[in-house]
């Protein structure tokens, strides 16, 4: 193939793989949590370390995860103690974010508007190799928590008041999910972008759960769906030469809205399937039976 020519575009396709499989991992536990736009929210934050990366003139993926880990603890304090002023507290965060992030970009020697947009929309084509070092320990630091605390993580995030009962720590993993969600940003601004790369965590698992009823099988088709947007768009962007964050996000829709048409046949088969399943089991009165409770369950 000749887009496998170019060293660009081999890190690229790596990168968008390494990709689509860590945004849903940990997007699963955000749709759980009832937190879809915490990664937008935390793009906003890590737009301000993608500034200051570029002020200090060092690695902007570096410093931009300090800010966006800093950025998701201080959401998770807010919603601990925010009550009723944490929506505002969080817009100020989110908008403060933004504004520093585009201030600290033009007053740094090497920043510029088109930096600034690379970042906010993506642009996969620009990974260096030292970028793929960092994606590398990033992705894996995400993928062993998503993966081997999955039990934990899903018990908190289906029901913090049971995972409390059965003595989870609540708080420290809830502040975990956060962290992890804030590495998966940085891992994923330069393939989708800041403001797109909430889509990437969300959209493949509201598509995966419209065919799903068990969180393995979730969690399985969403990652597939996130692999197969991810290298198709960023394959569709070299060819066509469009933009590969939006690509990506426009060929998630796409699946959502196609799984979301056969979740209504699927439902009906399998409402068919458990009503012929139900019709095999029969409850037996013997009409000569020399006790009250004498009831049998036949098959």
């Amino acid at each position: 193939m000749e887009i496998l020519n170019y060293a660009f575009m081999q890190r690229a396709l790596i990168a968008a793989l390494i990709v689509g499989v860590t945004a849903p991992a940990i997007g699963i536990y955000l749709v759980q949590r009832r937190q879809a736009l915490m990664g937008d929210g935390i793009g906003h934050v890590a737009l301000t370390g993608v500034g200051l990366g570029f002020l200090l003139n060092t690695s902007p993926i570096w410093v931009a995860t300090a800010v966006a880990i800093a950025g998701s603890v201080v959401m998770e304090l807010i919603r601990w103690y925010g009550k009723t002023r944490g929506d505002l507290a969080l817009a100020m965060l989110f908008y403060g974010g933004m504004a520093g992030g585009v201030m600290l970009m033009n007053l740094s020697e090497a920043g510029s508007n088109a930096n600034l947009g690379t970042y906010l929309f993506g642009s996969i084509t620009t990974v260096s190799p030292q970028d793929m070092t960092t994606i590398y320990v990033l992705a894996a630091l995400v993928l062993a928590i998503t993966i081997g605390l999955r039990r934990q993580l899903f018990a908190v995030c289906q029901d913090e008041e049971f995972a409390r009962v059965t003595g989870l720590p609540v708080r420290l993993l809830n502040l975990l999910v956060a962290v992890t969600a804030a590495v998966t940003v940085t891992v994923a601004m330069r393939v989708v972008g800041l403001l797109l790369v909430s889509a990437l965590m969300v959209i493949p698992v509201a598509a995966a759960q419209q065919i799903s009823r068990s969180f393995a099988v979730t969690f399985s088709v969403a990652v597939a769906i996130g692999v197969a947007v991810t290298l198709t768009g960023t394959t569709t962007s070299y060819y066509v030469d469009v933009p590969s964050g939006a690509t990506i996000v426009l060929f998630a829709i796409g699946l959502f809205v196609l799984f979301t048409g056969l979740a209504a046949p699927l439902a009906k088969k399998r409402a068919r399937a458990a009503a012929e399943a139900s019709k095999g089991c029969t409850l037996e009165v013997p009409g000569d039976r020399t006790a009250p409770d004498d009831v049998r369950v036949t098959g």
